[in-house]
């Protein structure tokens, strides 16, 4: 059997990598023939690729023959973000931003159907819901979840929401599909998303995006408190203070 040369096997895996990059970056689900347009690869080498990247786990195929970004690929990007370099100054931001909210606040990137913690810095109040650094909840009934389903395309997003079951947490929780595609496109609108006491009773909290430098969207910086504490209203009075926090964290990510 030939071996490769070093040209050709460094060619190999700058594709591997341009569709993987290409997937992860994709506001859709891509077919082979997006990316065959997209990169210029032969057909033959790039079902050949797929295959591979597939079996690896850095690819998989949604429900509709989409290319998407697979559990391997996802685990990657999380190690990435929690990298310890920019997890301290991270943890520094949100320190300030709790300090001055005077209530917990976070991080949750999308995680599959789910939002999972990967930032938190805590309050010192004795009344707090403990949700620690790796709990997943919700894309449909939290501030953060709502917030990235606006940021899919009208077809993704029903999707999404055509897959979930909206199990009912609260009085508050929104269980018909019309209804909550109707509140993801007002959060679009908005630009930030509101969990008013849906995901947990007594719980109200908010967030905004973190973007990368093309906008796409990365995670949700959050708050959330109380409402014997803090209602909605006076909550919301801190959405300055927590868009410019996601703008410092958003200067890290191109440091």
């Amino acid at each position: 059997m030939m071996k490769e040369n070093d040209s050709t096997r460094g060619s190999s895996i700058t594709r591997v990598l341009e569709i993987i990059e290409a997937v992860a970056q994709a506001e859709r689900p891509r077919s082979p023939h997006d990316l065959i347009q997209d990169l210029g690869i032969p057909k033959p080498s790039l079902h050949r690729l797929l295959q591979l990247l597939e079996s690896e786990g850095f690819i998989q195929i949604d429900l509709q023959g989409g290319l998407v970004p697979g559990a391997r690929a996802q685990r990657m990007s999380i190690n990435i973000w929690q990298n310890k370099r920019f997890k301290a100054d991270r943890e520094a931001i949100l320190t300030g931003l709790s300090a001055k909210v005077g209530e917990t606040c976070g991080i949750s990137i999308p995680h599959g159907n789910v939002m999972a913690y990967s930032d938190r810095v805590q309050t010192n109040w004795p009344l707090q819901v403990y949700l620690p650094v790796g709990a997943q909840v919700p894309l449909y009934c939290t501030a953060g979840g709502k917030l990235y389903l606006s940021t899919l395309t009208s077809a993704g997003r029903k999707r999404q929401v055509e897959n979930i079951t909206l199990t009912r947490m609260t009085q508050n929780t929104i269980t018909e599909a019309d209804v909550l595609l109707a509140d993801i496109k007002a959060t679009e609108k908005r630009g930030y998303g509101i969990d008013n006491q849906e995901f947990i009773a007594g719980l109200v909290g908010f967030a905004v995006p973190i973007n990368d430098k093309s906008g796409r969207f990365l995670g949700a910086l959050l708050t959330h408190a109380p409402i014997i504490r803090k209602s909605l209203e006076e909550l919301l009075e801190f959405l300055p203070d927590l868009q410019q926090a996601a703008k410092e964290i958003e200067a890290l990510l191109e440091s």
